[in-house]
């Protein structure tokens, strides 16, 4: 009886020698592809999601590295903010000034340059306020002297700093009933605009995308000062224990590496007849837009 009751104990500890062994190397299928412990948190700006970029380049990485993200799309203030408190592990943000008294504080690590398209006013077709052509510091001040409605992101993003800043040049403190305020991303902020005959400054990107559903056309384009410039920032642990620097640095060493900045110079041509971003790995930023 003893020898009978021996053969399944011995069956059951090769089996689990077996299990512990496969699992120990992460068996065949789980090799080949993402698992729960490669899962990393983008924080990014609206414009890359309603534009339909992280639609095209997310896939591809998970493809290629096996680490599957989890993007929260929100303005860059807010992105930043994430990373500041250790909830995100890598951030793609187009806000310069704000990127870079982060960096200075010491829990971030690599900031390398991704790509940039550019900001554009835009308006109704009727341009009551008269912008059309104008550089952008000067639409600005024709459309606070005219009090056409503006409508703005408010959120603390990248384009509501640049908006700020347009209107800082004109000594301009927009207020009163022509001036709204949404506090939500681009696309809705766009579609506010539309709906109500009013101005706003858009990334060109999420216009174009969203253009078959506005009644906006662009208005004034151009200038340096409506460069719109994006950088991958990678977290380190000095930002929080939850932090994962090795997903941060997959993550941005694959955004300025061959395949993704193929991807990102191909965007959009195949529906709008043009790119909706330039990949700029690897260049002088001080001679984007020349």
């Amino acid at each position: 009886m003893a020898q009978r009751r021996g053969r399944p104990v011995s069956r059951l500890l090769a089996f689990l020698a077996v299990l512990v062994s496969v699992v120990s190397c992460g068996g065949t299928d789980q090799a080949a592809g993402p698992s729960a412990e490669r899962s990393l948190i983008l924080a990014t700006t609206t414009s890359t999601q309603d534009s339909g970029l992280l639609d095209e380049l997310l896939p591809a990485f998970t493809e290629d590295t096996g680490w599957k993200v989890k993007p929260l799309a929100v303005g860059s203030g807010q992105a930043i903010e994430l990373g500041r408190r250790g909830e995100a592990d890598v951030l793609l943000v187009h806000s310069p000034e704000a990127e870079l008294d982060f960096v200075a504080e010491g829990t971030a690590g690599e900031r390398r340059l991704v790509m940039h398209n550019d900001f554009v006013i835009v308006g109704p077709p009727e341009d009551p306020a008269g912008v059309r052509d104008l550089p952008s510091a000067r639409a600005m001040r024709a459309i606070a002297t005219a009090k056409a409605g503006f409508v703005s992101r408010g959120d603390e993003s990248g384009t509501h700093a640049r908006e700020e800043r347009l209107w800082e040049q004109n000594q301009i403190d927009p207020k009163g009933q022509w001036y709204r305020s949404t506090g939500q991303g681009m696309g809705a902020t766009l579609q506010v605009a539309s709906e109500t005959a009013a101005y706003t400054l858009t990334d060109r990107a999420t216009y174009l995308a969203q253009r078959a559903n506005l009644r906006l056309e662009v208005l004034s384009e151009g200038d340096k000062a409506l460069l719109n410039i994006y950088h991958v920032i990678e977290l380190t642990e000095r930002a929080g224990d939850r932090v994962q620097p090795d997903g941060a640095k997959a993550f941005a060493d694959w955004i300025v590496g061959p395949r993704a900045q193929r991807m990102i110079g191909d965007f959009g041509t195949e529906e709008g007849g043009q790119p909706l971003f330039v990949p700029d790995a690897g260049k002088d930023e001080a001679n984007l837009g020349n």
